[in-house]
C-alpha cells in the first residue's frame, strides 16, 4: 500500500502522455496528407525567424495590451513547467520537493513561479473581460460562433484553475512547514501563497495534508488533461508555432509562386518577338491538376498553417475586404481548411488508412468562390499574423483551380485572359495591331 500512490501516478502519467503521443501521430499524418514542399533553404534565417517570432513574440506586441498579456501567459506557461517536472519526479519516486536541495536557487525559483502564477491569473481575467464584457469585434465574427467561442473561454478557465491549484498547493504546503509536519521540511519561498495562510491557520495537520495532496493531484491531472486538450483546441499553436515560423514564407510579401509551364506559355504570348501560335516546349512540366480544390491539393506547410491558427482574428481585422463588408475572412479560410482536414483524417481512420471519396471538398462545401474573389491579395492578413500563417497562399491556389480547371473567374478577368490567349495582349485588338500602342507618341 505504501507504493500505491506512486503506481497510480505512473499509470495516470503513462495514459496521459500515451494519448497525447497518439494524437500527435494523427496530427502529423494529417499534415502530411498535403503535397510535398521543399523548404531546406536559408536555414540560418529560418532559425532567426523562429527565435524572433515564436520565442521572442515580436509580432504579438504590435498590439501592446494583448501582446504584453500574452507574453506573461506564455512565459508563465514555460517557466512553471520546471515545477511540473519536479511534480512528476516526486510522483514517480514518492519524494516531496525533490529540487529543494538546490537551496537558495530553489527558493528563488518557487518565488518566481508564484509571481508568474499571479500575473497569469491577472492576464487571464483581462482576456476574459475583453472577450465577454468588452466584446472586442474580432471575437464576434460569424466563424467564431459556437465551439470556437466556447473553446477560447474554456482555455481561460483551465489556465485559471491550474494557477489557483498551484497557489493553493503551495499555500497549504507553506502552512504545513510552519507547523513542522512530517515530510514538509522548510523549502521554497512563497511570496504569494503565504498570503493564503490565514485561510489555513485553524486547520489540523491531517486536514491541511488532504488539501495540499488534493491540489497536487488535481494540478498534475489538470496539466495532463490540458496537454491532451491541445489537439482539439486552437491552443495547439503552443506546440506548432515553432515549426510554423521556421517554415514561414521568406520571399517578399508581394511575390507569388508561378507554375513554370504557365509562365513560359504566357511569356511566349506576350513577347513581341515570339510567335504566339508556337507550341510550348515539349519538356515543360504540366501538373496533373492546376490549383487546389481540397486539402490534398495544398502543401503540407499550408496544412501546418491551418492547424497552427490561433483564431486571434488579427488577419480578419486587418483585411480590407472584410472591413468593407465582403464575405471574406482570412481567419475563416484557415479554420475551414483545418475543419476539412480533420474530416478527411476521420475518413481515413474509419476506412483503415485509406481515404474514400465523401462527395465533399474544401471548395464550395467550406469555402465559397465569393470569399476567394473578394480577396485583394494585399497581404495584410499575412503581415498581421503573429506566427507567420499565410492565408493568401490558400486563397490563390484555390483561385488558380477556379480559373484553370473550371474557367470560373469573374467575367472581366475571363475576357482579359481570353484576349491574351487569342490576341497575345489583354485588349480585344487584332493580333497584328496588338503593339500599335507602343508606337504612339
Amino acid at each position: 500500500m505504501q507504493y500505491l500512490p506512486n503506481v497510480i501516478f505512473v499509470i495516470l502519467l503513462v495514459v496521459g502522455v500515451g494519448f497525447f503521443v497518439k494524437n500527435i501521430s494523427k496530427l502529423k499524418r494529417n499534415i502530411f496528407i498535403g503535397k510535398d514542399a521543399s523548404l531546406t533553404d536559408n536555414k540560418l534565417q529560418r532559425w532567426k525567424n523562429m527565435a524572433k517570432i515564436a520565442l521572442g513574440q515580436t509580432k504579438m506586441v504590435v498590439r501592446p495590451i494583448a501582446g504584453i498579456l500574452h507574453i506573461i501567459v506564455y512565459v508563465g506557461f514555460v517557466i512553471i513547467n520546471i515545477e511540473v517536472l519536479e511534480i512528476i519526479l516526486d510522483g514517480i519516486f514518492g519524494t516531496h520537493r525533490m529540487f529543494a536541495v538546490l537551496g537558495p536557487l530553489y527558493d528563488f525559483l518557487i518565488g518566481s513561479f508564484e509571481v508568474l502564477a499571479l500575473l497569469v491569473i491577472v492576464a487571464v481575467v483581462v482576456f476574459w473581460i475583453r472577450r465577454n464584457i468588452i466584446k472586442l469585434k474580432r471575437f464576434f465574427k460569424p466563424e467564431m460562433e459556437g465551439w470556437p467561442k466556447n473553446d477560447g473561454n474554456l482555455i481561460l478557465y483551465i489556465e485559471l484553475v491550474l494557477m489557483v491549484l498551484f497557489l493553493t498547493m503551495n499555500g497549504a504546503d507553506y502552512q504545513l512547514q510552519q507547523m513542522g509536519a512530517d515530510h514538509y521540511a522548510a523549502a521554497g519561498s512563497f511570496p504569494i501563497s503565504s498570503f493564503l495562510a490565514p485561510l489555513f491557520e485553524n486547520m489540523t495537520i491531517p486536514t491541511l495534508v488532504i488539501i495540499e495532496r488534493t491540489a497536487w493531484w488535481l494540478h498534475i491531472a489538470g496539466i495532463l488533461f490540458f496537454l491532451n486538450y491541445l489537439y482539439y483546441s486552437k491552443h495547439l499553436h503552443i506546440l506548432l508555432a515553432f515549426p510554423n515560423t521556421y517554415y514561414g514564407k521568406l520571399t517578399p510579401k508581394g511575390q507569388f509562386k508561378n507554375l513554370q509551364s504557365v509562365t513560359d506559355e504566357v511569356r511566349m504570348m506576350m513577347d513581341p518577338d515570339a510567335d504566339p501560335y508556337a507550341e510550348p516546349a515539349e519538356d515543360a512540366a504540366v501538373p496533373d491538376k492546376f490549383g487546389a480544390s481540397d486539402v490534398q491539393d495544398l502543401s503540407w506547410v499550408q496544412l501546418l498553417n491551418a492547424y497552427t491558427c490561433t483564431e486571434c482574428g488579427r488577419c480578419t481585422s486587418e483585411c480590407p475586404a472584410n472591413q468593407t463588408g465582403k464575405k471574406l475572412s482570412p481567419r475563416k479560410i484557415m479554420m475551414d481548411t483545418r475543419d476539412r482536414l480533420e474530416e478527411v483524417g476521420k475518413n481515413i481512420d474509419e476506412n483503415k488508412g485509406e481515404f474514400k471519396d465523401d462527395g465533399k471538398q474544401l471548395l464550395n462545401d467550406y469555402i465559397t468562390p465569393e470569399e476567394l474573389w473578394a480577396c485583394t491579395s494585399c497581404n495584410a492578413c499575412v503581415q498581421a499574423c503573429p506566427i507567420s500563417i499565410d492565408p493568401l497562399s490558400i486563397i490563390m491556389d484555390m483561385r488558380q483551380y477556379l480559373v484553370m480547371e473550371q474557367s470560373a473567374a469573374p467575367t472581366d478577368l475571363n475576357n482579359m485572359m481570353g484576349n491574351i490567349e487569342n490576341n497575345g495582349a489583354p485588349w480585344p485588338f487584332n493580333q497584328m495591331d496588338r503593339l500599335n500602342w507602343s508606337k504612339e507618341s
